[in-house]
């Protein structure tokens, strides 16, 4: 089995593949602070646990990481505790088979070079990305499945924190679907700014970015990943899919070109 590692800002993702088929996924948080042997605790208890079964049924590891600290524990926990196992890391001199067309390619994040490989494996080119992580990116691939660029935003939970750190009289709320655009209490306000507000950013950064990539809109897939999509997704009007795994489906695409 392959055991594919997302390390985001906010949350890492695990998922377990048994060939094409993603049949165990874990989301837990990323701190910062855990080392190498800590982390394979962490997975030692999720796969142990699992319907899967132990460790040693790991037979590939593929992992991006957007954590310069947490890259280097891990790659420490691979070389200690999967010593034997045929190891992935998405960085400079992997072949992800996505042409880079930016600046300075080395500046883009690699989990946005694996969105973009998977979308373009599964959904076809051209394409957008949308990735509600800690921050919202947008990433446009080409009908060549060609990386052409992208934008940022805050993220939700940035967004969020930041809102109620400075209002005096607004405070943290769980983020639901309003039951109307015009609220009738504070919270209920604050539910319609950040999900209706959020929806009409993804569709408005979309649009734009669908013009400028073709002259054909009706083409272009767009995707919506990252653990915080569930929240916006529904209310957006140009996401064609939701696929929550499709950074894990990326790093299963470039292990194989990488080692089978």
């Amino acid at each position: 089995m392959l055991l594919a590692i997302d390390v985001g800002n906010s949350e890492t993702v695990f998922g377990l593949f048994q060939g094409d088929d993603l049949v165990e996924q874990w989301r837990v948080g990323t701190d910062r602070r855990r080392t190498a042997d800590e982390w394979a605790v962490v997975l030692r208890g999720l796969i142990d646990g699992s319907a899967m079964g132990g460790q040693g049924d790991v037979d590939g590891l593929s992992m991006c990481c957007s954590v310069p600290s947490v890259q280097h524990e891990m790659r420490d926990m691979f070389r200690r505790h999967f010593g034997d196992v045929p190891a992935v890391i998405v960085e400079p001199g992997v072949r992800t088979g996505v042409p880079i067309r930016m600046d300075n390619p080395k500046e883009v994040g690699s989990d946005r070079i694996i969105n973009a490989l998977a979308a373009k494996h599964l959904y076809g080119g051209p394409a957008v990305v949308v990735d509600f992580g800690t921050a919202t990116t947008f990433d446009a691939v080409s009908v060549k499945g060609e990386y052409v660029g992208g934008a940022i935003a805050p993220g939700i939970d940035i967004s969020v924190d930041a809102l109620s750190r400075r209002g005096a009289q607004l405070h943290m709320v769980e983020i639901v679907k309003p039951r109307a655009a015009i609220a009738k209490n504070t919270t209920e306000a604050l539910r319609s700014g950040i999900v209706f507000g959020f929806a009409g950013q993804v569709d408005g950064i979309v649009d734009r970015m669908v013009t400028e990539l073709t002259d054909a809109p009706d083409d272009v897939t767009v995707v919506a990943t990252g653990g915080l999509a569930p929240v916006v997704v529904g209310e957006c009007e140009t996401v064609d899919v939701h696929d929550p795994w499709l950074t894990l489906a990326g790093l299963r695409l470039v292990f194989e070109r990488n080692v089978a």
